[in-house]
Parts: C-alpha cells; sequence; structure tokens
C-alpha cells in the first residue's frame, strides 16, 4: 500500500496509512475524544462461541478496501485521524473522523473530509456514509458544508439517535436525492430518466 503523504498549508499534513500504524495511533487519543460518550460496544459482551462466528463471518468478507488517514503536524505529531471501509460493492462506510482539541480551527478536518471523498471517489465508490449522534453540529455542519446529505435517521443500540450522512460521487445520484426529498422539482433529464412522460 502506498503511505501517501498530502501537505497542507498550514504546515500539517495528511498520511495514508497501514492498519498496523494507524490504530496503535488512534488508540492513545480514544478515550480524549470519545471517553464521555455513552457508547455501547455490544461485541465486548459476546460469549466467545459469537465471537468465533462474527470473526469467521468477517474472514469470508474477503480482501475489501479501507483507508486510514493520520493528520500530523510538522513536528510528525498524530492530532487527527479518518478511517472507514468498504460496506458494498458502492457503498463506503466512513467509521470515524476527528481533531484534536488543540488542533481545531486550522481547516484540518475539511481537509480530511476532502481527502476522503477524493480518494473513495476516485477507486468508484458511488456513496460515502458516515453515521452521527444527531447533536453533533461540529461533526454534521462541515459534512453538510463538504456536500453530504441527511438521508435518514436511526435509532441505534450502540450509539442512540443518529443521522446518516450520504455522499453522493455520481452528480445524478444527488440530483434525484434533492428531487426525492422535496428540495428541487426535477428538471428535463431526471425527467426523461425517471419516465415522467410515458410515451
Amino acid at each position: 500500500m502506498n503511505e501517501r503523504i498530502t501537505h497542507l498549508s498550514s504546515g500539517y499534513y495528511l498520511k495514508e496509512m497501514k492498519p498496523k500504524d494507524f490504530f496503535p495511533l488512534f488508540g492513545q487519543h480514544y478515550d480524549r475524544i470519545f471517553g464521555e460518550d455513552h457508547t455501547f460496544f455490544a461485541s465486548d459482551h459476546y460469549s466467545p462461541e459469537e465471537k468465533a462466528k462474527v470473526k469467521a463471518l468477517g474472514q469470508r468478507m474477503g480482501d475489501l478496501y479501507s483507508l486510514h488517514l493520520g493528520v500530523f503536524t510538522a513536528e510528525h505529531e498524530f492530532v487527527g485521524f479518518s478511517f472507514g471501509y468498504q460496506e458494498t460493492a458502492e457503498t463506503y462506510y466512513m467509521v470515524c473522523s476527528a481533531v484534536l482539541e488543540d488542533h481545531r480551527r486550522h481547516g484540518l478536518y475539511t481537509a480530511l473530509l476532502d481527502a476522503v471523498i477524493e480518494r473513495v471517489s476516485d477507486v468508484g465508490f458511488q456513496i460515502i456514509y458516515s453515521t452521527h449522534c444527531a447533536t453533533n453540529n461540529a461533526v454534521i455542519i462541515p459534512k453538510l458544508k463538504a456536500g453530504f446529505v441527511i438521508a435518514k435517521l436511526e435509532l441505534s443500540d450502540m450509539f442512540g439517535v443518529v443521522v446518516n450522512l450520504h455522499y453522493y460521487s455520481n452528480p445524478l445520484r444527488r440530483k434525484a436525492m434533492d428531487y426525492r426529498c422535496g428540495l428541487r422539482i426535477p428538471d428535463a433529464e431526471l425527467k426523461s430518466l425517471m419516465k415522467f412522460h410515458k410515451e
């Protein structure tokens, strides 16, 4: 895997990482970022038999695409991250992204979003989606600004009430979503493709 580096004008840089290098750094900051939430990890309470079955099912899924980006200072300090993985042939799940509080307000979260969207879209994914606690405006608002849309609300045993945000790499799908939600009336292209006027 190519550990691609993107230098940012602020002096920080993004680095695409291997999972074995990424997760130890992520783990060092997990409690600092997420220590106050009430996430329920059901898998922590699975029986040994359940854990073995889940592991076996995971091994049947093959070599799925994943992306692990780290944000580093000019001094090579790990201060932010984003990671996710392929769920289907067209869907990428952006699992978790954050920037440490002391390093916010430098455009790093936006840079992470832009990098994920670019790399995941280039690979060919049609939908990038993420889930967020419904009041987490600090994350939801930048994602909406980046072109994500609210696709659904969900009640999760893990997080509670979550918002599902979708990014459509295909402009036609985004246009269809705007029509489906009532934001836009269908234009001539959508009317034709959706057979509004049958011959």
